[in-house]
């Protein structure tokens, strides 16, 4: 087997990657908000039309392939600078190209990399020839532009914002670079998708982990990427957010602990943190809605609403309206009463649930809407609530004979289930002052 089935036939060696750029826009997969048909920047492009930009994304996710697909659509010439090893020399010498080019009648785009690394006088250098047509401006970076960018460029340019590709666009991705090469060893789709997985949203990883594998497999002489090859290719592979993994568990552990401990500053940092890495926001907000439940319940009740509130805004809105509804809910939930007196209620009605027979429902709470069962007695003995002076049939029994008496609801004394509290104690000094108890 070659070293290198993906080997392009140039001498100079390419990295799988950096070859399966797209060359179209059917090729360039993910980034459907921007990309779809009928978007307006695919519109913008299909007509050749071009306007200065900034491609805020993280690692892997198609920023580079798509300021060259964007270049190649439109005919125009391509000037690509890294901010890391560039400067203001590098800059001028890249304007004097683009003026040539202008002379001809050509647009020129002019592509910076990692442009946050530019300081505010770099920017500023090349400020004036975006102004005046000389350069089509792109620029890429993984840093919020609001942050990193001078507020005079970000006014000249419109910032497209990429995500990290979804399981199915790494998938395609993949499959796609396997089939330019049909000489390549198979692999199953399982184990395509544990690399897509490893992965973590980056496209550049997925193509680099693919060619790992191809070559991997032919070091150990295997007709397929199998999973053993995988566990080779795999191995050490870090990644900076493990969906699913301990390092996920632990910080959504520590978020649900800064909540109940009620510590908002903490619970605002791993909340962030877990953004950060990529989490998904939807699950955060169901996350939130739990701690809601489990931590303030009836001590607060508007905290499961306010979380239910946040969970909506993200469905609706998206980033960053939906993130800062949900660290305004993490915020409220840390600071509330605290009461797990549901959660605990609801498990011990679990447990008796569980180790209990299927109790009948007693006579008296059956409902009776046939002659037959009014004369069986279904509900002949049952008291309505409504008819007492103080709306409580003191002394009735709503459990099976068996279970009389069980309590499983026990209010804290804070927040509304200290007054929920105050409440079931008068109304069980009434039942015990009752004449008319049930099963006594």
């Amino acid at each position: 087997m070659n070293r290198n089935l993906f080997e392009s036939s140039s001498t100079q060696y390419q990295p799988l990657a950096a070859r399966m750029r797209p060359t179209g826009l059917d090729e360039y997969y993910g980034q459907e908000h921007l990309l779809a048909k009928g978007k307006p920047l695919r519109e913008a492009l299909e007509a050749g039309v071009l306007h200065s930009m900034i491609l805020w994304g993280p690692p892997g996710v198609g920023k580079t392939s798509l300021a060259k697909l964007i270049a190649s659509l439109c005919d125009a010439h391509f000037i690509s600078v890294s901010a890391v090893l560039s400067g203001v020399k590098e800059i001028r010498a890249a304007i004097d190209e683009a003026r040539q080019q202008q002379q001809r009648g050509r647009q020129t785009i002019l592509f910076i990399d990692e442009v946050h690394r530019f300081n505010k006088s770099q920017q500023d250098a090349f400020l004036p020839f975006v102004e005046d047509g000389t350069v089509i401006f792109i620029g890429a970076t993984t840093e919020n532009p609001s942050f990193e960018l001078n507020n005079a460029l970000l006014s000249r340019t419109r910032v497209y914002r990429l995500q990290s590709l979804g399981e199915k666009a790494l998938f395609d991705i993949a499959r796609h670079a396997l089939a330019q090469q049909p000489d390549a060893p198979p692999i199953e789709d399982a184990q395509l998708q544990r690399l897509v997985l490893a992965a973590d949203g980056d496209a550049r990883r997925a193509l680099n982990l693919l060619e790992l594998a191809i070559d991997m497999t032919g070091m150990l002489q295997r007709d397929t990427v199998d999973a053993a090859v995988l566990d080779e290719v795999l191995q050490g592979n870090v990644r900076r957010f493990d969906k699913g993994g301990d390092l996920f568990y632990e910080q959504i552990s520590a978020l649900h602990k800064a909540v109940r401990g009620s510590s908002p500053d903490a619970a605002l940092y791993w909340f962030v943190r877990m953004l950060d890495g990529g989490c998904d926001p939807l699950y955060m907000a169901r996350r939130v809605v739990r701690m809601a439940t489990e931590d303030i319940g009836n001590a607060d009740p508007r905290a499961l609403q306010l979380a239910l509130n946040a969970w909506d805004v993200q469905e609706r809105l998206g980033s960053p309206e939906g993130e800062l509804a949900i660290a305004q809910a993490v915020v409220y939930l840390a600071c509330a009463a605290k009461s797990n007196a549901v959660y605990s209620a609801f498990n011990a009605a679990k447990a008796d649930v569980a180790a209990s027979p299927s109790f009948d429902v007693p006579v008296h709470l059956r409902n009776a809407p046939t002659r037959l069962m009014k004369e069986s007695g279904f509900g002949a003995e049952y008291r309505y609530a409504h008819d007492d002076p103080q709306g409580y049939a003191a002394g009735e029994n709503y459990f099976p004979e068996e279970l009389k008496d069980r309590t499983y609801y026990h209010p804290v004394e804070r927040g509304l289930e200290k007054k929920i509290a105050e409440k079931l104690a008068w109304l069980r000094s009434l039942d015990q002052s009752s004449p008319n108890q049930r099963y006594e």
